[in-house]
């Protein structure tokens, strides 16, 4: 066992620093919410970021399949990031994603921001599935759901170190549910402890935090109320800030 070792409903998983999950006896890579072209939908309401969100994510799911070497790759939904969003991906990026679909088997599961991608680009689209002793789907279900695998929430967790506060993007579970944290470069977060994920994780939850160099396991008790700020920069924010500046 190692810090990056979740244990869920039996199945042993494994949470890759670049915010992927790793499930090794099937071979599975999961991501969730990788919402490609919030830059552009934020620039079309008047909020202009560095449009380079879709190429920063693509690179890192890119390496994350050339390294992990899946059979199977699941996007856990909100993979665009409204309804126009995929019409707005750049042709290089679209054709990225072909590439990546016709390697591998690729399943889309829908989620609340997804339309249905150019059916070009390849993969299948799934409102959920049921693998062994894990399902997997966009957002967790109220009630105790064994096994369930899900995004939607983009947990973040802060946790004081040496007097030091540092926040990062996780993946938090009680051992019956697991949620993912958001694989998007400007997917941004919200606190596990915030009241919006009360009822979801037992008191007892951990969480996986995506530190710079490796993944850091904490119980709950471990972790700070407050707001997450940027002490601690994950992959995805970091990737974002490098392609903003080319």
């Amino acid at each position: 066992m190692t810090d990056r070792t979740i244990l869920l409903n039996g199945a042993r998983l494994l949470a890759d620093l670049s915010g992927a999950l790793l499930w090794p006896e099937r071979g599975w890579l999961v991501v969730a919410d990788l919402h490609l072209e919030k830059g552009s939908g934020y620039a079309a309401r008047g909020t202009l970021l560095p449009p380079y969100d879709t190429g920063a994510t693509l690179s890192r799911l890119e390496e994350a399949v050339a390294r992990l070497r899946p059979a199977r790759v699941v996007c856990l939904g909100d993979s665009f990031h409204d309804r126009t969003a995929a019409a707005r991906v750049p042709a290089e990026d679209g054709r990225r994603l072909t590439r990546l679909t016709a390697a591998l088997d690729w399943v889309w599961i829908a989620g609340n921001h997804d339309p249905l991608p150019p059916g070009d680009w390849g993969g299948t689209v799934r409102e959920e599935i049921v693998e062994g002793p894990l399902t997997f789907r966009h957002e967790a279900l109220a009630g105790a759901v064994a096994g369930e695998v899900s995004g939607h929430y983009h947990p973040k967790a802060a946790v004081l170190v040496r007097g030091r506060q540092l926040s990062a993007r996780c993946f938090a579970s009680d051992g019956r549910r697991l949620i993912l944290p958001a694989f998007g470069a400007y997917a941004g977060g919200l606190n596990v402890l915030d009241p919006a994920l009360a009822g979801l994780l037992g008191r007892d939850f951990r969480v996986w935090l995506l530190g710079r160099e490796k993944v850091h396991a904490f119980p709950a008790a471990r972790l700070s109320p407050g707001r997450p700020g940027p002490a601690a920069l994950g992959p995805a924010a970091l990737a974002a800030r490098q392609a903003s500046r080319r």
